[in-house]
């Protein structure tokens, strides 16, 4: 009997060796779960104060310039914290994706199964995080008298989606970058911080008439996920173009990162 071993595609998920080492996405999403709130006094209670802190810090702040220059459609704290839920995906699972090769050397050197399912599970945990952090939403919709609608069914999980997808592209991207360059996990911090304020969470893209700042809001990764989670809310009205704009990039990002990971994989273990 004869075996032929070819190398996969470099765009190819490698969906059939993931799924036969499926149960090592549970035991490193769990494992960087526990590693991340070990030995803190409120545990998974972070991931909701996080948003919370930061929506409230933002309404006091700004939000009554915002709401004055712009025609938001629901009361700020919402439009804040529904950003800020969907931020953190982006931001703390690009920050655990871009790290995660290097923080897994010495598992990367000893034992082989398929190397995405380490970005891919940083990229879970923020969902995780997302879940908690949920929770405290519906009671500021209660308190504001904004509610969800039957469309927040399909918006809300798609949202989810999209902000995982588009985390995933640049984290796999980031990641591979990492091994060789390690100058990358001190730009990172800085790099999500400043995409913060090039993204549509505290402020509509339409607040500044300035149409390359329009512009670069919209094909933002992360614009498509957040109009379509306050799509859920009260009927709030988004650019279906810019939803497109912003898709496709994520889907380029998710191509781009897939791709570079591939080729990149084969010296993981010699330089992590």
């Amino acid at each position: 009997m004869e075996f032929e071993i070819k190398p996969q595609s470099r765009f190819s998920l490698g969906l059939q060796e993931l799924w036969t080492y499926r149960e090592l996405f549970y035991f490193f999403t769990l494992r960087d779960i526990k590693v991340k709130y070990k030995q803190t006094a409120l545990g998974v209670l972070w991931a909701i104060f996080q948003p919370a802190i930061m929506t409230l810090l933002f309404t006091l702040g700004f939000g009554k310039m915002i709401s004055a220059n712009s025609e938001l459609q629901i009361p700020y704290p919402v439009f804040a914290l529904s950003g800020f839920l969907l931020w953190n995906i982006f931001s703390s699972g690009l920050s655990n994706a871009g790290n995660s090769m290097v923080n897994n050397a010495n598992i990367i050197k000893k034992i082989y199964f398929p190397r995405l399912i380490i970005p891919v599970s940083s990229v879970l945990v923020s969902v995780v995080d997302f879940c908690m952090a949920f929770l405290v939403f519906i009671p500021v919709l209660l308190y504001y008298h904004c509610s969800l609608n039957f469309s927040a069914i399909i918006f809300i999980p798609l949202s989810v989606i999209l902000a995982a997808m588009a985390t995933f592209g640049l984290g796999t991207f980031l990641a591979a970058v990492n091994v060789k360059y390690r100058d990358f996990r001190y730009i990172l911090p800085f790099f999500i911080q400043a995409l913060l304020f090039a993204t549509p969470v505290i402020y509509p893209i339409e607040i500044n008439s300035n149409k390359l700042f329009q512009l670069i809001l919209q094909f933002n990764p992360m614009n498509a996920p957040i109009a379509l989670f306050r799509a859920g809310i009260s009927g709030y009205e988004f650019s279906f173009a810019s939803i497109v704009s912003s898709v496709i990039v994520s889907f380029i990002l998710f191509a781009t990162g897939i791709i570079y990971f591939r080729k990149t994989e084969s010296y993981f273990a010699d330089l992590a």
